[in-house]
């Protein structure tokens, strides 16, 4: 080869490298293991081979609560990433951090990204908005719970729908039981499921000051009556082996994944988790039931998940390339992949429809029930979401106070009063740190 030859690839290669070093990196901190990790590495790969001004490079960092705190503590010492996806627990916080965030809806202004809210589900936007209606992080990752179950344990008991109510609820577990069940329905994530959805889904408010959305001074009301018949009625179904609990989070899965209940309560995304464990097994997936006592019509449960944050702190290009990247992230095709490979919400209305028009829902029964469920209704001032400080810490002494009733150690009443005054002081916690 002639040394002009070499010289020529030499001169190429050093142009492609400056043109490969000249994109703007912007790092996006993530909770995202497993399999949901190589998904999150796949989106950043085809934006960055779409485009030739931005490179995204997502940084996995451990469970949720360690990457927000790990993204605080970035930000004390000036080493924040541009994005961080925080799960909704998280919201009140990030939202408190007002110097430290650069809310969505400004950061599309600013760079002049078209942007136009009314594109995204309002029952999955509304959880991440101000009162004002303006949107504070991106949703990514948005799940509502539904109720999953056993098919062959149903005909078995000659049962041929999923139950609608609470009423039927038990009604139902009566009959499988004695059909040979060993137990009628289990939970996952039981402060999200009994109580956070439990109030959206009756309408019925966990807190004052509209769920925490209109200010600080918030005061829980899930010790209120609605609440307490519901835990009470729980114990009793808990003592004779209709309801049997399992655990925190999730925990409670292996009790529906071995078949020893035939229902259980959890996350649209899981889906993924009961096809991977319960192989060859047909389950179906009904919608959360409501009190017929408190509701004729149920409303729209509300989500679990996590919401992309943008951080101050860094260059004016770099945020055009995060605008740039969420309109990737909210395209229809993207959207529509990402829900149908993980089984969380679609975030858009024209990723719900391009998920339909490609006959997804139809060769997937079930997997539209989490959509139709959060969209069939106008969210309420009640089934909106939740907004409260130091919420992680509540939602462990609600497991604490509610594992009391399910072993026969507190009343419904005694331990719904205690979550709700040491839910309180958390509350008064937080409130302190944001004067």
């Amino acid at each position: 080869m002639s040394i002009k030859h070499l010289t020529g690839l030499a001169v190429t290669a050093a142009l492609l490298s400056a043109q490969a070093q000249a994109k703007t990196e912007v790092e996006w901190w993530h909770a995202m293991g497993g399999a949901l990790g190589k998904k999150v590495n796949e989106i950043a790969a085809d934006f960055n081979a779409s485009q030739d001004d931005y490179e995204i490079k997502p940084v996995y960092k451990g469970s949720y609560a360690e990457t927000m705190t790990g993204a605080i503590a970035a930000f004390r010492a000036k080493e924040q990433p541009a994005i961080v996806q925080v799960f909704e627990v998280g919201t009140a916080t990030m939202m408190g951090a007002k110097q430290a965030i650069y809310p969505v809806y400004q950061l599309m202004e600013d760079t002049k990204e078209p942007f136009d809210p009314d594109n995204y589900l309002s029952a999955v936007t509304g959880y991440y908005t101000t009162s004002e209606g303006q949107m504070l992080s991106m949703p990514f990752n948005s799940s509502t719970p539904v109720l999953y179950y056993n098919k062959a344990m149903f005909e078995k008991a000659g049962i041929t729908e999923a139950p609608k109510t609470w009423q039927e609820m038990e009604t139902v577990s009566r009959k499988l039981i004695e059909s040979g069940a060993k137990c009628g329905f289990s939970t996952t994530w039981q402060s999200w499921t009994q109580i956070e959805n439990f109030g959206a889904r009756n309408n019925v408010p966990v807190a004052n000051n509209s769920n925490g959305f209109d200010g600080l001074d918030t005061q829980f009301k899930f010790n209120e009556s609605a609440f307490v018949k519901h835990i009470e009625k729980m114990g009793e179904w808990s003592k004779e082996g209709i309801f049997k609990y399992g655990g925190r989070q999730s925990d409670g899965m292996p009790l529906f994944y071995t078949q020893e209940c035939a229902m259980t309560m959890g996350s649209s995304a899981g889906l993924a988790g009961i096809k991977e464990n319960m192989k060859g097994i047909d389950v179906g997936v009904a919608q959360l039931p409501y009190d017929a006592e408190l509701v004729d019509k149920p409303q729209n449960t509300i989500i679990g998940g996590a919401s992309l944050w943008v951080l101050r702190g860094h260059s004016d290009e770099e945020y055009k390339g995060v605008a740039k990247f969420f309109s990737y992230l909210s395209s229809p095709e993207v959207q529509a992949d990402w829900h149908q490979f993980t089984g969380y919400l679609p975030i858009t209305k024209a990723a719900y429809e391009l998920t339909k028009s490609q006959g997804f829902y139809e060769a997937n029964p079930g997997t539209d029930t989490a959509v139709v469920q959060m969209t069939s209704v106008e969210p309420t001032v009640n089934s909106k979401g939740i907004r409260f400080g130091n919420f992680l810490q509540t939602r462990d002494i609600i497991n604490e106070e509610l594992e009391a009733v399910w072993s026969g150690k507190a009343t419904a009443k005694t331990a719904l009063n205690n979550a709700v005054s040491r839910g309180d002081e958390q509350l008064r916690r937080f409130e302190r740190t944001q004067k």
